[in-house]
């Protein structure tokens, strides 16, 4: 290939069983955003679809000797789906890829209908589960709310009931908690951590140069959700007791470790996403940028996934620096920044060749964790040095 650049295969299939859900987060990136794609999706991935994309993953991870995936069921919600399309698309996938390969199940779940049922059946698949939390009640429910504006906290906190019992709690993976500025950063640590998770994972709201998440204002130099971050960062790094991955995947990044994720640094990316429909898609966070901007021709009816390798959208996702713009390959901090995720790059006029809308919140926590990390081995080394 060019430049000698050859297609990496992806290794993370994000299957979208449900386009819905119950529901209606005010930030939601799927529903609330540019792309508006799921009002034509079907409800439900149908039973043949799933079949399908089984066989096309054992068709991709065969043809190219790969020993271990992850295959995530998402949505929408993907506990609308019901219990026998999740079954049948797990032991598909499983018998499509060969014995010899092992396959990482997860489930992304907004936790309210996480019900014993479910769990039983994720313990026979062995399926490890992730759920939304937004931190406590009231912070959790100013956003992730039904769609009678009913608080979703006293079932999403029932539903991490049940996960966490004994019976259960090897399924559990972690939280996921969107940022927003207004709540407390320490107290949102403590309330995530009170369900004794194996890792929590902070996202930054969606946005682009055009779209701007609250509170950031693009090219300005304030770094508010650095700022926020970091108050968590330094409680935290003293006494890491609950994993978290942004200050994990910094810290591995600064040491020369590739990155674990697309959220930073410039390991190739290896997700693709199929819809309910079959459709063969891009990365969903692009759903932020414009209205198609994650589509494709392409369908698992029709196609393989070895076809996606050479989309534009994934080629430049796989290319490294050359990917990113001007400014930032000449950024000493490029490595472990990354550019920013992909979908946070867009600009009207100028697609994704720019910097994070994150820019300055980027560079300031991994110039503060990377100071944090360089005074310890300091101290450290004079320690060696005087004894």
């Amino acid at each position: 290939m060019v430049g000698g650049w050859s297609p990496i295969p992806f290794r993370e299939f994000v299957v979208k069983v449900h386009s819905r859900c119950d529901l209606a987060c005010d930030y939601c990136y799927m529903y609330e955003m540019a792309d508006q794609s799921w009002r034509d999706r079907p409800r439900r991935m149908s039973i043949e679809i799933a079949q399908r994309t089984a066989a096309r993953i054992g068709e991709h991870v065969r043809g190219h000797q790969i020993p271990s995936v992850a295959l995530i069921m998402h949505g929408g919600e993907p506990l609308l789906a019901g219990r026998d399309l999740m079954a049948e698309l797990v032991s598909a996938t499983r018998t499509a890829v060969g014995s010899g390969v092992q396959v990482d199940v997860r489930v992304q779940t907004n936790g309210v209908g996480l019900d014993d049922s479910y769990l039983r059946l994720f313990h026979e698949l062995g399926v490890r589960v992730g759920v939304s939390l937004d931190g406590g009640a009231e912070a959790h429910d100013r956003h992730r709310r039904f769609t009678s504006g009913r608080g979703s906290y006293a079932a999403v906190a029932a539903g991490l009931e049940r996960l966490t019992r004994p019976a259960f709690q090897h399924l559990f993976s972690g939280l996921l908690c969107t940022i927003d500025l207004r709540n407390d950063p320490w107290g949102t640590y403590k309330a995530l951590a009170e369900f004794n998770p194996p890792k929590i994972d902070f996202l930054l709201p969606h946005g682009t140069w055009s779209s701007p998440p609250p509170g950031r204002v693009p090219g300005a130099p304030e770094a508010p959700y650095a700022d926020w971050l970091i108050e968590i960062f330094d409680h935290w790094y003293s006494a890491p007791s609950t994993g978290v991955r942004q200050f994990e995947d910094i810290m591995h990044l600064l040491l020369g470790a590739d990155s674990s994720n697309e959220m930073l640094g410039l390991s190739p990316t290896r997700i693709v996403v199929i819809e309910t429909d079959g459709a063969i898609e891009l990365a969903d966070s692009l759903k932020v940028a414009y209205h198609g901007a994650g589509m494709t021709d392409l369908h698992v009816v029709g196609n393989s996934l070895d076809e996606a390798l050479l989309l534009p959208g994934v080629v430049a996702r796989q290319l490294g620096p050359r990917s990113l713009s001007t400014r930032c390959r000449g950024c000493d901090i490029r490595q472990v920044c990354g550019g920013g995720l992909y979908a946070h790059r867009y600009r009207p006029g100028t697609g994704f060749y720019n910097p994070s809308v994150y820019c300055p919140d980027l560079m300031k926590l991994i110039g503060h964790i990377r100071d944090t990390m360089r005074a310890d081995i300091d101290e450290l080394r004079g320690k060696q040095g005087t004894g």
